[in-house]
């Protein structure tokens, strides 16, 4: 197997560096400030992703973890002298290692239900930390929230927070990549299409699952916490919001689950159409209405996402052009 082709690398390469190169050509922040949370969701779906797309256990409490991450960051600025300006962002991986390690035993005992069951318990997960986060005080200091270090930043001051959301992006991007086409990648698609028979074959499913889980985890902690140093205070109601997954698991749905690229491309769909809606209409959340309507729009026309519709379509056309019937008269048929 061919791990990686040129046109492959090429694509991903030209992608990711025309990326990197945005916030130093476009110089209006409120447009980089778009880019941040286009690459925030991007990364939250591709992360989600990771787990629920390629084992099929829809995980609706992804966002407990998105504010632990944040709050990790937080209170780790608030004891520890890390400094200001790039010095935070170093933190970064230690805290979704971190993160990713402590979910583990939680993971272990929510996967032993079933997906549906599963669904239902991540959610309240969610609601626990949110809760915790409002009443553990001494730690969280409740409504007021947490208030983290400004940066001294001399440039532009969303550049950094777009170039550390972009990094943690393309590292969801490789872990996926690889982990597709790795043993790992065999055995949670091998869980996701049916489970008992894969435990039957000798797949170590619970293993399998939880490296999955921490992976996954992991990569949205440090999201989170890049989220709660870019806008300075971190509250329980917006840094373990419902809504933040929810927009990520739609994202994730409209491009195409368990593909690689489908969660990115959902997310650059939706996240600027959203910002639209909240400059046309204000911060009265009626892009919610918006949001049912294309997710019901998504499983009534694209139930497998943009992706993978995409490339049955391509499929299809290469198959007919390939089977069409050659019609050139030939040397045999003139002689016949």
């Amino acid at each position: 197997m061919r791990w990686i082709t040129p046109g492959g690398l090429l694509r991903g390469g030209g992608v990711f560096g025309l990326l990197a190169a945005f916030p130093f050509v476009e110089r209006t922040d409120w447009i980089v400030n778009i880019g941040v949370f286009t690459l925030m969701y991007a990364g939250l779906a591709t992360a989600w992703n990771l787990f629920s797309g390629y084992t099929g256990y829809i995980s609706l409490g992804q966002a407990a973890f998105f504010g632990i991450g944040a709050y990790a960051t937080g209170i780790t600025f608030e004891h520890i002298s890390i400094g200001s300006g790039y010095r935070p962002f170093y933190a970064l991986p230690l805290i979704g290692l971190a993160v990713g390690l402590v979910s583990v035993p939680v993971a272990w005992v929510a996967l032993r239900t079933r997906a549906m069951t599963f669904a239902i318990v991540t959610l309240m997960l969610l609601f626990i930390v949110q809760q915790l986060a409002f009443n553990l005080r001494s730690i969280t200091h409740g409504s007021q929230g947490v208030a983290v270090p400004q940066p001294t930043f001399a440039s532009n001051f969303d550049r950094p927070y777009y170039l550390a959301m972009l990094s943690v992006l393309a590292l969801a991007m490789l872990i996926c990549w690889y982990v597709r086409r790795s043993k790992l990648g065999l055995m949670l698609l091998g869980i996701r299409d049916d489970e008992e028979k894969a435990r039957g074959l000798g797949v170590r499913v619970t293993g399998a699952k939880l490296i999955a889980w921490a992976l996954s985890v992991g990569l949205t902690a440090m999201i989170g916490g890049i989220w709660g140093y870019y806008l300075f205070s971190i509250y329980p109601e917006s840094a373990v919001d419902p809504l933040v997954m929810i927009g990520a698991v739609l994202m994730a749905f409209l491009g195409g689950k368990g593909t690689l690229w489908g969660p990115m491309i959902g997310a650059f769909v939706l996240v600027p159409a959203q910002q639209w809606a909240l400059t046309s209409y204000g911060a009265t959340r009626l892009y919610l209405i918006a949001y049912a309507g294309v997710f019901v729009l998504v499983l009534l026309l694209l139930p497998r996402g943009i992706v993978p519709s995409l490339a049955d379509l391509v499929s299809r056309r290469r198959f007919r052009a390939t089977d069409r019937p050659d019609v050139r008269p030939t040397v045999e048929r003139v002689a016949s």
